[in-house]
């Protein structure tokens, strides 16, 4: 009995895979039916935010509602495996984010109902931006040598606050550990504002962010930045250096958000979806606010994404077994 509804599954997924394929085949994709754009996060951070950046502009070249829906929780997991259910059809967009698409596999002692990889195909990177690593402002420490050396010198290391066990701002901090080789004391929270609060108090002796999160605190003089996670430094932070001109030569990490759509969806949607996304992106008032972001716009090809995400699983995987790090 289980054999045979296996085999009509898979009868059926075939059956939708080849509708879809001869749907755009016949000039009929997009057909007025609304595609959906899956946010597995809650309103308001960064991956709906720029979703709803994207989408209206979309809707628009397409020719066709775009409608955000979003479905948080584990980090971006539950979304995603609802995406990755969704029919081949073209009519299925997610939001994906380094945690989602590259850390959550190897975090959770659970399985997270897809395959970060296989599930689905690449549509575009839309931007990524690398982390602040920022101190209270009457920290002693102004630079990340201050930094290792009083982690070293402090019983249990410095504490590290973050939005949560295996986000971004997490990962950087065990990343640094990794290859400094210096111990921390990772302090997760139900969101960064109530982390960074924490540091500007001095509960907490650092974090990493991004610059949306801590720039104004940086602005206003309550944060002091020491390094940039990324491999270079930006244009808003000219005289901060990175991890790498600190003296951790390699160290290079970036918080990323890409579009994906559901495995086996036809080529010629895909790239349909590419070419259309990468105007958008280039709409001058969406370059604006992904800068208002922190973000840095990319221009990768899906194959390259594809690439780019494989090596980010790898990295992520290796840094999560090396500090034992799991998430239920």
């Amino acid at each position: 009995m289980q054999r045979r509804v296996l085999i009509q599954s898979a009868i059926a997924v075939t059956a939708a895979s080849f509708a879809a394929q001869s749907a755009f085949a016949q000039g009929s994709w997009p057909t007025g039916k609304a595609i959906t754009y899956m946010v597995p996060f809650p309103p308001g951070g960064n991956t709906d935010t720029l979703a709803r950046v994207i989408a209206p502009a979309l809707a628009t070249a397409l020719g066709t509602p775009v409608v955000i829906d979003n479905k948080g929780g584990a980090g971006g997991s539950v979304g995603s495996a609802i995406a990755s259910r969704a029919p081949a059809d073209g009519y299925m967009l997610l939001g994906g984010t380094i945690s989602s698409h590259s850390i959550n596999g190897s975090l959770y002692t659970t399985p997270i109902g897809y395959d970060m990889v296989k599930s689905f195909a690449p549509i575009a990177m839309l931007g990524a931006a690398p982390l602040l690593l920022v101190v209270p402002a009457n920290s002693p420490m102004r630079t990340l040598d201050d930094v290792l050396k009083a982690s070293r010198a402090k019983n249990g290391g410095l504490t590290s606050g973050s939005p949560g066990i295996g986000t971004s701002p997490h990962m950087a901090l065990e990343l640094l550990a990794d290859q400094a080789g210096v111990k921390f004391t990772h302090a997760p929270y139900k969101g960064s504002g109530p982390a960074v609060q924490d540091v500007i108090g001095g509960q907490l002796d650092m974090m990493f962010d991004t610059s949306l999160v801590v720039g104004p605190h940086i602005l206003s003089g309550r944060l002091r930045p020491i390094a940039i996670t990324g491999s270079q430094r930006v244009p808003s932070y000219p005289n901060v250096p990175t991890i790498a001109e600190s003296g951790q030569k390699g160290f290079d990490m970036v918080s990323w958000q890409a579009l994906f759509v559901p495995a086996n969806t036809p080529q010629a949607v895909i790239d349909r979806l590419h070419a259309e996304v990468m105007k958008v992106m280039a709409l001058p008032d969406v370059q604006a606010k992904l800068k208002g972001f922190g973000m840095e716009p990319s221009n990768m090809m899906p194959a390259q994404l594809l690439a780019y995400q494989k090596a980010e699983v790898d990295k992520w995987a290796k840094v999560i077994k090396a500090a034992n790090i799991k998430a239920e």
